[in-house]
Order: C-alpha cells, then structure tokens, then sequence
C-alpha cells in the first residue's frame, strides 16, 4: 500500500490590525454593498467566526468580503490564519478555488425549509441568515398556508375577503371554495372525503406568526401535515376561547 497523504495544514490563527491586511489585486470575486451589509450582521449575530485567511506577506487570500465587512463595523482588529506553506502560483490559485469551490454545493431544500421553520419557531431573526425575502418566501412555502392536504376536518365553502384597509392593518384575507379536483379524494378509511382548497394574503410579519404557530404545533402532537397542524391550532384557539 502507498504511503498515506497528509494533507499540508495552517499552524496558527493570530489577531491582526484592519490595516496590516492587504486585498489581493486579481481578486476576481466582487462583493456588493447589500452582501458586505448581510456579512456585517451575521459578525454582529455570531461573532467573527472565520478567519480571514493571509499568505506570509499580508495579503489576503480569502475573507475579502469579511475585511469589508469588519471595516463597516468599525473594527479594529480580525482573526487570521496564515497559510505560509503556499507557494505565489498555489495562492493565485486558491483564491479562485476557496469561492469556486464553495459556489458548487446545493441545498436539501426539505431539510432547509424544516431549519429555517424551526428558528421561526423560536423566534430568531432570520435576517441573520443572509437570505432575501424573496428566498424566504419561496423556501418556506411547504409550511405555508398554500399546502393543505389531508384536512381532518371537511369545512364548508366559505368565502371571506379582508377590505384592502385591514390587510394594510395586517389583516388576513381567506379565500375558500372547494376544489372539484379533490372532492372526491380518498381517505385512509376508503370513505370519500371532502376537500377544500385555501388561500391567504397576509403581511410578512403576520405570516411568519402562522408559520410558527403551525410549526409549534406539528412539534406538539406529532403532525406531518401543514392543513393537519393548522386545524389543530384552530381548534386549540377555539378550546381556549370557549373555555
């Protein structure tokens, strides 16, 4: 058998001054003012978690965007790990594999919307996180009030507008009417069940506290199904409000 590969390793992490760092010129990764913003509030949210990374001459091989970020906040010092064991043509080519690299891995959007609707759950910001509306928006819209399957409950076709006015206040605008697709859906008992089909517009604020509500309440009882975990906040909020 051959001889195992050890892989070379940076020895050390110091602190440096702002000032010592030098960006690198052929830098071909650019970093808008809104992502050095996004990168300054997640320092702020979880501290300076990764070193910026330095050849042995001061110049930065990856964390430009971190420097920026730690500049805007005023900082005066920033923790480096210093890669002096690369050759001029390794560091040139590091540069461009550190974000390359990087930019090649995926999500498991099933696993990402349960994370993010776990800290909606708890309450945390998630404006910490680096994602845009929009990507929340559309990452969560499994646990949103468009995916409503399994009702325990048939409802009536109802329908019930808010005015504009109260939707500007926050109100919550439902639309229900019964889908002629799935009213003659099957139920595990083999007996038909009826269906309905719901939408909602609300505002963003109001929507994260369904969401949560939502989520509380699969973790409570052990539900799978978003219409499922909705029924029985309806129904909890009704138990508490006729008692």
């Amino acid at each position: 058998m051959g001889k195992a590969l050890t892989p070379r390793m940076a020895e050390r992490i110091e602190l440096w001054p702002v000032e010592r760092l030098v960006p690198f010129e052929g830098n071909a990764r650019t970093h808008s003012a809104a992502q050095v913003a996004q990168l300054a509030a997640s320092i702020q949210r979880f501290g300076f978690l990764a070193p910026i990374l330095v050849d042995g001459e001061n110049g930065i091989l990856a964390g430009h965007g971190r420097l920026m970020a730690a500049r805007e906040l005023g900082m005066q010092q920033v923790p480096v790990v210093v890669l002096d064991h690369l050759t001029p043509e390794e560091r040139r080519a590091y540069v461009l594999a550190d974000n390359k690299i990087a930019e090649n891995a995926g999500w498991d959007e099933e696993r990402l919307a349960e994370e993010l609707g776990a800290l909606m759950e708890a309450e945390f910001d998630l404006g910490a996180l680096g994602f845009s509306d929009d990507d929340l928006r559309r990452l969560t819209d499994g646990l949103e009030l468009g995916a409503f399957e399994q009702l325990s409950q048939p409802l009536a076709p109802v329908t019930e507008r808010a005015e504009p006015e109260d939707q500007g206040q926050g109100g919550l605008g439902l639309d229900l009417e019964q889908d002629d697709k799935d009213a003659d859906a099957t139920a595990e008992s083999g007996e038909v069940e009826e269906r309905h089909v719901f939408s909602a517009s609300m505002r963003w604020d109001d929507r994260e506290q369904v969401l949560m509500a939502v989520a509380a309440a699969k973790n409570r009882h052990g539900l799978e199904g978003t219409a499922e975990a909705l029924a029985q906040v309806c129904r909890e909020w009704l138990d508490d409000r006729a008692g």
